[in-house]
């Protein structure tokens, strides 16, 4: 007991600050990572380039130092290291077996990512062969994109975080507080219990999982209720993740307003990640710029949500522990955030144009690398039957109802402001 009291366990999103800034720290002193090859043809190009022992060995470089970074952040967040240990192997080949896949000429032909490949072939394993307990557990999903999201911050000038934070607080605003009614409304009209209300009008209205998570912890949600939510977010992020940008597409919108429309409706940082790369750079920067704006009104929203928690007749207002502080603020805060936004001003007016260009290739691929481990990771703990839960299918049509709404007022809004 005295042992579990005085070990030292860091918040994951500090854990992410500090590892995306080592990673960035080690590429300027000179630790550049060769780049693999993942484009091919044909059947020679396969195996005579990309799976050609020059190209597995940098495989195998970038396996060893991303296997590195991923230690260290499961020991100084306290989780199994040796459970890590043995689940990542298995997480970075189905990454590299994706990668390769949409290396394919036909793949790019179609523009699809390899973070579509990580999804599917991590939920055709977790789908139909039953997984151990301790390899979910050893899966570091937030970890893996808050580090590519810290890394993206390098490409990310800070002027246009400027230009675009502005209209995407604007955004996040209108979009938070509309959305988080009109779903908290419909969870009432289908008699959806409050707790679950709660998290689904945060998950849908702010930004998905950490909203969920958030939300849970400023009302002592039940932990059950807030893995069904997480399961809603992260399945119906997918279709709208491969589906936006090609509707986007066909109607013609520009980046900036696909970008922005992403951003503001898709639940996931990661989802919102994804989508972005399909559409372009400016709608990548976009989307994740609104994201970002939406991402900072969390510890808000936790904060107002924690109030009317506490000062309502739920049995948890009675707890003197649930009685909100402004700490909470600070709490909930995304600290990831702050480690975006210090990779960009570093790059943006502390460096040379000469060392960022030196840097930025192989910065490029890890950030992508990061993004595809975490969505094998988002495949490998999803299941779809619990979607199928006779019991669940009153949240589900909620989630589904205010999700319609959320991403027709978010293209509106969207439309008007960019």
């Amino acid at each position: 007991m005295s042992t579990t009291t005085t070990k030292l366990t860091l918040h994951e999103d500090w854990a992410v600050v500090i590892l995306g800034s080592l990673i960035i720290i080690l590429s300027l002193a000179g630790l550049l990572l060769p780049v693999p090859t993942f484009g091919w043809k044909t059947g020679a190009d396969l195996t005579g380039t990309v799976l050609g022992l020059a190209n597995l060995v940098k495989m195998l470089l970038q396996f060893v130092f991303v296997a590195i970074i991923g230690g260290i952040g499961a020991f100084i967040t306290s989780k199994s290291v040796k459970n890590y240990a043995l689940g990542f192997p298995l997480v970075y080949v189905v990454t590299i077996l994706a990668l390769v896949l949409a290396g394919s000429s036909q793949a790019k032909s179609l523009n699809l990512e390899a973070v579509i490949f990580s999804l599917v072939l991590g939920l055709l394993i977790s789908n139909f062969i039953k997984l151990p307990e301790w390899l979910k557990s050893s899966l570091s999903t937030e970890l893996f994109v808050k580090i590519g999201l810290v890394l993206l911050g390098t490409s990310v000038i800070f002027g246009d975080i400027l230009k675009a934070g502005s209209l995407g607080l604007i955004q996040a605003l209108l979009v938070v507080t509309s959305v988080w009614y009109f779903a908290f409304w419909v969870c009432k009209k289908l008699k959806v219990d409050d707790e679950i209300a709660m998290m689904i009008s945060s998950a849908v209205s702010i930004c998905g999982v950490s909203a969920a998570i958030a939300t849970a912890g400023a009302i002592k949600g039940d932990s059950k209720k807030l893995s069904y939510v997480i399961s809603m977010v992260l399945i119906t992020a997918i279709p709208m993740m491969i589906f936006m940008p090609i509707i986007a597409h066909y109607f013609k919108f520009s980046e900036p307003v696909t970008g922005a429309w992403l951003g503001g409706s898709i639940d996931t940082t990661g989802a919102v990640v994804a989508s972005g790369s399909l559409v372009g750079e400016v709608a990548l920067k976009i989307s994740t710029i609104v994201k970002f704006s939406q991402n900072v009104l969390l510890g808000l929203a936790a904060f107002a949500i924690s109030i009317y928690w506490t000062y309502t007749k739920h049995p948890s207002a009675q707890d003197k522990d649930t009685k909100p502080t402004l700490k909470v603020i600070w709490e909930r805060f995304p600290k990831f955030v702050l480690g975006f936004i210090g990779a960009s001003l570093l790059f943006s007016f502390f460096l040379p144009p000469s060392a960022a260009a030196t840097v930025k290739d192989s910065l490029k691929n890890l950030q992508g690398l990061w993004f595809a481990l975490a969505f094998t990771s988002i495949g490998l703990e999803t299941n779809f039957a619990d979607l199928f839960n006779r019991n669940s299918k009153k949240p589900l049509y909620a989630f589904l109802i205010a999700q319609t709404f959320n991403i027709f007022i978010t293209l509106v809004i969207a439309l008007i402001l960019f």
